[in-house]
């Protein structure tokens, strides 16, 4: 597998990734929905970047939210791999044939929604356009250039309601949080892109967002 320089540090560190340092919600021996995200790096027109969406406000869990394409593993789907690369296509288009997999990560838990979750890592090797595809699942598409998720500026930590405190980051017209940005950062320091910013910078979730993250049972976890 051939893969630029740039990403070299993190293909070599996910082999070596232990659960707790993504989370501290670790799932159950037993029981959860099993599920998929595609973490998907490309070379974009503005540099190195990371495929999110902006899930659809209709959705019954994580409504309104930021996340990687993704979804529920089917019993068709051979693993969390293809169920990450079917869900991708059917929001986004995405061309399976164009991805190369660098690896998985350990399976993390969403208390909320009961979802057990498996981030599988991916180099986009042949990019193309994207969109959104299936308007009842996914509002929005953006690909973000790793420059501005590492740029101090644009990092902040959220507080919901419910008490919790998490990393964030303000690109584009997104806000991304939640499970999402704790996944971010954290692939941030294993790639070793990550750079100082400041965390006591804390702003308080909008009362809509976390209205609706509560509502769609779609709470934060990081």
């Amino acid at each position: 597998m051939s893969i630029p320089p740039w990403l070299q540090a993190l293909a070599d560190a996910l082999p070596h990734v232990r659960p707790e340092q993504l989370s501290r919600f670790l799932p159950p021996a037993e029981g959860g929905r099993h599920s998929a995200v595609l973490v998907l790096f490309g070379d974009g027109a503005r540099g190195p970047d990371l495929l999110f969406i902006e899930r659809a406000a209709t959705l019954r869990s994580h409504a309104g939210q930021p996340a990687f394409p993704g979804g529920v593993q089917d019993d068709s789907d051979a693993g969390p791999v293809e169920a990450a690369l079917r869900e991708a296509q059917e929001e986004v288009g995405l061309d399976p044939t164009g991805v190369e997999i660098l690896g998985t990560l350990p399976d993390l838990w969403l208390p909320p929604s009961g979802f057990v979750v498996t981030p599988v890592v991916g180099w986009w090797r042949d990019p193309h356009d994207v969109g959104v595809v299936d308007h009842a699942e996914v509002a929005a598409v953006a690909r973000v250039p790793l420059a501005e998720l590492v740029d101090p500026a644009n990092r902040l930590s959220v507080s919901h309601p419910s008490g919790w405190i998490g990393p964030a980051f303000d690109v584009g017209d997104m806000r991304v949080w939640g499970f999402t940005a704790g996944l971010t950062d954290r692939l941030l320091e294993l790639g070793g892109w990550a750079v100082p910013w400041d965390r006591t910078r804390v702003r308080e979730l909008d009362p809509e967002t976390a209205a609706l993250a509560l509502r769609t049972a779609g709470g934060p976890t990081a």
